[in-house]
């Protein structure tokens, strides 16, 4: 259940009866403050207004409608029409009681297909790439969870002319006697060597520009190489996406390739409808609608003058893939914000051209930039590019270095599976802490920290907890208790467990995952500030309060297991 929405829908009821429009809603927010209340409700003043009444009068005719009878203890008219709801303390523990998992949305059922992570396989998954690789992982978590019905869309760059100058090189290595998979084992490499052959030796670059024709012709030759280097590079992004814990397969792989065949027929299908024109040989989309300051209208070209196709028809192709053959209700694409005239372009062209239907959402969730501490885009130390791979490995050698420094007693395999889960959870952690749409600054020491609002400090609260039951030789999973709510520490930690719903719904909405992630951190220093006033383990505390905090402890160890899970992060026992 989300109070909030319950709240609201016995205010707006109030609104009504006391003769406001409709329309009005009743601005229901967490109070900043304690003593201001659990929630607020600030629509009177915004109803006052439009009605030309007093404020503060309206509030006290909402307040004389609004029946919250065992809900809340305590309504109050603040300021110039304020309505400030004390919740009941019965009604809180109540509600914790319902259920010994409090971590249950209110199901919904579209469909949404989501397009993340996308990395060209021309080269290996670098640090640009797992912004929108966990960052779309997260959402597709958090959707299936409140009940969606999740498809997701891994369109991996596999078409262009670039992999005609790959599979020239592949060609030299097969010609010299080396295994195919040998000479594709370092990716990185490879594209350098072929990018140099094709700058320096003008009859490589020729056969490159042949190859190309060559493959997009269905030539069988190139198409056998092209599927080799293919095979490779999803091989080793699966492997990444493993390591990551993010949840993209083989079967989630929708590439640039898959549209080929039905790329001249949309271009002949915007061209009837009159949306594509002639324009120096190209076929151009010219977009009204986007035009810039000085009238001209934005130029989106879907076919180059020499026939080939662009970046824009496979996208468009593929929008009309997902809204029609797989009948999204909602598209939610996160691509950096770079991309953000080009996700226009693609919207508004398929709006005009009927490729998708009016009611289906169109999202593009930009993102920023992962930064060093230097403030420019995050290089390695000689100003290359940071792979993915190198990056998972030190994080997990910096964690390893933590745990074994925490707790010298575990063995090597207890420090490696701790220390892979706090690695990658302190990477995907700050990264998604952090507002979707700013650049943050990489920096291992803060991340890593058990301070603060890192992976590390709430993974380290869960594992107290655990601690706690261990001590108690008590099986969590099976505790049931009456949660009683006696001191201000036990209504904080137990409000703050039942706004996890309503905290899913926000995410689910808006796409931020730093409002799950200062939920979590400030779930578990409620946790902590409990823990701190109310003892659950000593002597002379009674026995049903220590069942009550027992039960509380339980419900938080649950809710930030989850959310962690639906950042993508794991926990463990103990660290």
């Amino acid at each position: 259940m989300s109070i909030k929405n319950h709240l609201n829908q016995r205010l707006s009821a109030a609104m009504i009866a006391a003769g406001i429009p409709e329309d009005c809603q009743p601005i229901l927010a967490l109070s900043a403050r304690p003593q201001f209340g659990d929630y607020q409700a600030n629509g009177a003043m915004a109803a006052a207004k439009r009605l030309g009444v007093n404020p503060r009068a309206l509030a006290q005719q909402i307040v004389d409608q609004v029946d919250l009878k065992g809900i809340a203890e305590r309504i109050e008219i603040a300021g110039p029409g304020f309505i400030n709801l004390h919740l009941s303390r019965t009604f809180i523990g109540e509600q914790l009681g319902r259920s010994s998992d409090p971590v249950t949305c209110e199901r919904t059922a579209s469909k949404v297909v989501i397009d993340y992570s996308s990395p060209n396989l021309a080269k290996e998954m670098h640090v640009g790439h797992i912004r929108s690789t966990i960052i779309g992982d997260c959402l597709a978590r958090v959707l299936e969870y409140r009940g969606d019905r999740v498809i997701r869309q891994n369109h991996m760059g596999d078409w262009g002319t670039q992999f005609g100058m790959l599979i020239a090189e592949l060609e030299l290595h097969l010609g010299a006697g080396e295994r195919g998979d040998l000479a594709l084992n370092d990716l990185e490499k490879f594209y350098q060597q072929a990018k140099r052959h094709f700058d320096e030796d003008p009859d490589f670059a020729d056969r490159a520009r042949a190859y190309v024709v060559r493959l997009q012709s269905g030539d069988e030759h190139c198409l056998a190489l092209w599927q080799q280097f293919i095979a490779t590079s999803v091989a080793h992004n699966l492997e990444i996406y493993r390591r990551l814990n993010v949840g993209l397969s083989a079967e989630h792989v929708q590439p640039e390739s898959t549209y080929n065949s039905q790329l001249e027929a949309l271009v002949s299908k915007l061209s009837e409808c009159g949306l594509a024109v002639d324009d120096q040989g190209a076929k151009v989309i010219f977009l009204d609608d986007l035009a810039d300051k000085k009238g001209q209208p934005s130029a989106m070209i879907i076919r180059k003058s020499d026939g080939g196709f662009l970046y824009a028809t496979t996208d468009l192709a593929a929008l009309e893939y997902r809204a029609q053959t797989l009948a999204a209700d909602r598209i939610l694409y996160f691509i950096d914000a770079r991309q953000a005239l080009h996700m226009k372009q693609v919207f508004s062209a398929g709006r005009k051209a009927g490729l998708v239907a009016a009611d289906v959402d169109l999202e593009h969730h930009a993102f920023g930039t992962m930064m060093g501490r230097d403030g420019k885009p995050f290089k390695t130390r000689d100003g290359g590019t940071v792979k993915l791979a190198g990056l998972i490995d030190e994080a997990e050698e910096r964690a390893g270095r933590l745990i074994r420094e925490k707790n010298p007693n575990l063995d090597d395999r207890q420090v490696a599976d701790i220390a892979r889960k706090l690695g990658i959870g302190a990477i995907k952690y700050a990264d998604l802490s952090k507002t979707r749409t700013t650049d943050y600054i990489f920096d291992w020491e803060a991340m890593l920290s058990f301070e603060g609002n890192t992976a590390p400090y709430l993974q380290y609260a869960y594992t107290r907890i655990c601690s706690i039951f261990r001590r108690a030789d008590v099986d969590r999973d099976a505790h049931a208790a009456a949660v009683i709510i006696g001191t201000d520490a036990e209504k904080s930690l137990a409000l703050k467990l039942l706004q996890f719903d309503e905290t899913i719904e926000q995410v689910a909405a808006e796409c931020y995952p730093h409002v799950l992630c200062t939920y979590l951190y400030d779930l578990a220093s409620a946790y902590m500030s409990f823990y701190e006033c109310c003892p659950i383990l000593k002597s002379d505390v009674l026995p049903e309060d220590r069942a009550s905090r027992l039960q509380l402890s339980a419900l938080s160890a649950t809710t930030l297991a989850r959310g962690l899970d639906l950042l993508g992060i794991e926990v463990m026992q103990q660290m």
